[in-house]
């Protein structure tokens, strides 16, 4: 069984946890609360600069120039052209451009970003894909489950939200990061491969615990 294979077998139980998570069951059939709608897009767009960060970090330490110049194409796209993009999104939703920029992250999202990059400073390059995979790979899981599904009636605003992380584009990103995280693995040893699965294990969960935050408005209790 290849390495792609294997995780996503043993991870079946998270995965689809996640697709049965109230949050995107609420996008899917369009019944979500827009409130938690809203603190997600929020929070989303703390956890994007931080996973810009990784992303500079997994392109300094890639292997050789082709996937070097993948991940400094997905940094440029991602700051430039998926973060106005969710900026303008955010504003369908009455968000200013200065009420992203102040949103302090929630517990959560300080969790998952720490993770991340801790993962990119003191980890094979190999363990950082593996870690990276859950969000691109779970957000098309997402997109093409809920796709398959039909667009919620009412609310044109989740349609959009699925119809973008179901699209061609973002397919071919999700299949070409898996392709990698699969290519790594099958090539690492015992204690690398497990290393990997841990990381994507990790980072799988925090997607979980992502809609959860989502979902409860989830804030620091304390100030």
């Amino acid at each position: 069984m290849s390495f792609a294979d294997d995780i996503e077998k043993r991870a079946l139980s998270i995965r689809q946890a996640i697709l049965a998570h109230p949050f995107i069951t609420g996008v899917g059939d369009g019944s979500l609360p827009l409130e938690k709608f809203r603190h997600y897009m929020m929070q989303d767009y703390a956890y994007l600069i931080e996973y810009s960060r990784v992303l500079a970090l997994a392109s300094a330490r890639a292997p050789d120039l082709e996937t070097m110049g993948w991940f400094a194409r997905l940094l440029d796209e991602t700051l430039n052209t998926e973060m106005e993009l969710h900026r303008t999104f955010c504003a369908e939703f009455g968000i200013s451009r200065q009420q992203l920029e102040d949103t302090p992250p929630s517990p959560t999202t300080v969790g998952y970003t720490s993770f991340l990059l801790k993962v990119a400073h003191q980890e094979g390059f190999g363990v950082l894909v593996a870690a990276l995979l859950p969000c691109q790979w779970g957000y098309w899981e997402i997109g093409d489950h809920l796709a398959r599904r039909g667009a919620p009636k009412g609310a044109p605003l989740y349609s959009q939200w699925i119809e973008m992380y179901s699209s061609a584009e973002f397919t071919a990103l999700a299949q070409h990061i898996r392709g990698m995280a699969d290519r790594l693995g099958n090539q690492a040893g015992p204690v690398e491969r497990e290393a990997m699965t841990e990381a994507y294990l990790t980072s799988l969960r925090f997607e979980h615990r992502f809609w959860d935050m989502a979902y409860n408005l989830e804030v620091w209790t304390v100030s």
